[in-house]
């Protein structure tokens, strides 16, 4: 059995995105915190994610040379969307995207990395998603690895989906945002397992539920 992290970059005051997604706050961490999130992704055997979070990746890591594109190319991929196989064909314009591509910076180059084809080749999650997720648990093996976004982050928290939180604090307060508890049942308890601090402020806190 495979247990299932979601992992989320974080604001002190709870949210994971402003309100319109905005995420240029997330680029903001020192390189042991960078050195952190690296190690948490490529140590998982599958990367999950909603539609929208599945379409700005796809436009951005298969020809990214960021430290994060060896993990986020090469290590297989399952897409959660009622669209069917459309959704991998699709990439949307959206701010993430265009907050992720500004950082890059000079670490984009317009040639396919390794494992880039991984993207085209997900598999496409369009059941009911407690079923999809205990198929997907069900396989041997390394970890899976839950990107989000927020909505698809929120329904796996509501349907008690998640076996650990991985969470990447930043030292910034957004006001208003894109929550991911905003849809549980309070109180929902949870228990630290470890709590990481950064140079750079970003606090490393790992849950399981209690």
């Amino acid at each position: 059995m495979r247990e299932l992290i979601l992992k989320m970059s974080v604001s002190l005051d709870g949210f994971v995105g402003g309100p319109e997604g905005e995420i240029e706050w997330v680029f903001s961490g020192d390189q042991e915190a960078i050195a952190w999130s690296v190690e948490t992704v490529g140590n998982a055997s599958l990367h999950i994610m909603g539609s929208r979070t599945f379409q700005d990746m796809a436009a951005f890591w298969p020809t990214s040379t960021q430290v994060f594109a060896p993990p986020m190319n090469r290590i297989p991929k399952a897409v959660f969307s009622k669209q069917g196989p459309a959704v991998l064909k699709a990439a949307e314009a959206t701010r993430a995207l265009e907050d992720a591509r500004t950082d890059a910076g000079s670490t984009h180059s317009g040639k396919l990395q390794p494992g880039a084809d991984s993207w085209s080749e997900a598999y496409v999650a369009s059941g009911d998603l407690a079923d999809e997720i205990a198929r997907l648990k069900s396989r041997d093996g390394k970890p899976i690895l839950a990107h989000g976004g927020a909505a698809f982050a929120r329904s796996l928290i509501a349907e008690g989906l998640v076996d650990q939180y991985a969470l990447l604090v930043h030292p910034v307060v957004l006001g208003r945002g894109l929550p991911i508890f905003s849809d549980v049942a309070p109180p929902k308890r949870l228990k630290l397992i470890s709590s990481t601090a950064f140079p750079g402020g970003s606090v490393a806190q790992i849950y399981r539920p209690a």
